[in-house]
């Protein structure tokens, strides 16, 4: 086997999923949504599209009006020729933004607690991670130990805003402080922000390609899964200047030649993904606001996320346990699944006092969370 895929880890959740569906769990850990519903229109344009003949290979840049829809999503809006790649989920656009910006031996600069994926695609393009860490409980970063972890090697850094885990996004002073570290080591910022239409409180999401010093060296993916609430059909995108777009879109087609037609053109013809009547992030909050009263009344410690689908919670009020041994306790005592924080962390023992709580979910699903939970028991 290969160096790369012997440094490849298989999801840390694979083996909890199992216990918890044989004990019919409560499954607050993966991001799959179950709120929002898929959009009916959505459906109904799969279905035609379908229907048609629409079945065979789409341009592996991805379908015209597809990209055209995604462009008018975004604040300051791309070049949709140019500039737009379609991709297999967000998964693919964070290997092939990374495989078309660094070469073996590369550092990339990873701000920590991360989302999984990321160590790996980094190791998936043999580079090798710089870590970040972010201070809690406000998850914000040194801006010395930020311009500490640049050097000759740089190559790339992995923003993610919102975070997953900690739903944080970043701050225009924060990409500004980026800005100045990037453009004195010459370094590609590549941000995923496949949860930049779900945030909250009235908040604007800030894409570093709202930046104009990131503008040409950013690097966006983006996502349909969450928003849309179709995970499954595995829709991202890769925005880039078009240059860089130019070297993805090989990459690209080398690796999956482009994703389902049928489902683009339903994407493209729905009007959901940049129509101003579909803006679930209001309904979202109301279960954030739910998930946090039922886990802060247990005594866990949560920064009300600025956007995405998720809580962290520190556990260290409630208990000594790691966060394993916690999350096995809730899934074996309560039937409620929680994710522990150990793998978002380069070293786990960082995030022994974490958990990450997933809230897209319906109000009926929360609330019988809450019940299971009601007798918990504090361990010390």
């Amino acid at each position: 086997m290969s160096e790369r895929a012997s440094q490849l880890q298989g999801s840390s959740l694979a083996e909890l999923l199992v216990l918890a569906r044989d004990r019919n769990a409560i499954n607050l850990a993966v991001g799959t949504p179950s709120f929002p519903d898929t959009p009916q229109v959505l459906i109904e344009e799969a279905i035609s599209a379908l229907r048609s003949g629409y079945n065979q290979y789409e341009a592996p840049v991805g379908a015209a009006s597809l990209r055209k829809e995604i462009a008018k999503s975004l604040n300051t809006p791309p070049d949709p020729e140019t500039e737009v790649t379609v991709t297999v989920g967000g998964t693919e656009a964070l290997c092939i933004a990374l495989l078309g910006s660094v070469d073996p031996g590369d550092e990339v600069i990873v701000l920590e607690p991360f989302y999984e994926n990321f160590v790996s695609a980094i190791a998936l393009a043999g580079a090798i991670p710089r870590f970040v860490r972010l201070r809690p409980p406000t998850w914000d970063f040194d801006p010395a130990e930020l311009a500490a972890a640049f050097g000759p090697r740089t190559r790339a850094i992995l923003l993610n805003t919102p975070s997953n885990p900690t739903g944080r996004m970043l701050s225009l002073d924060e990409l500004n402080e980026i800005a100045d570290l990037a453009e004195r080591w010459d370094v590609t910022v590549i941000s995923d922000e496949v949860y930049s239409h779900l945030v909250f409180d009235n908040r604007v999401h800030l894409s570093v390609s709202d930046v104009p010093r990131l503008r040409e060296r950013g690097v966006v993916i983006g996502s349909l899964s969450k928003s849309l609430a179709v995970s499954g059909w595995r829709l991202g995108y890769l925005r880039a200047a078009a240059d860089r777009t130019a070297v993805f879109r090989r990459l690209h087609e080398v690796t999956t030649s482009g994703t389902a037609a049928p489902l683009q053109l339903a994407a493209g013809r729905a009007g959901v993904v940049a129509g101003e009547w579909w803006r679930p992030a209001g309904e979202l909050a109301v279960r954030r606001d739910l998930a946090i009263d039922i886990f802060t009344g247990l005594g866990l410690e949560i920064r009300p996320p600025d956007g995405g689908c998720f809580l962290f919670g520190d556990i260290s009020r409630v208990t000594d346990e790691n966060c394993n041994q916690f999350v096995a306790r809730l899934l074996e005592e309560n039937a409620v699944l929680l994710v522990p924080a150990a793998p978002f962390f380069a070293d786990a023992e960082r995030g022994r006092q974490f958990v990450r709580i997933a809230f897209n979910r319906s109000i009926e699903t929360l609330e019988a969370a809450r019940q299971n939970l009601s007798g918990l028991a504090r361990k010390s």
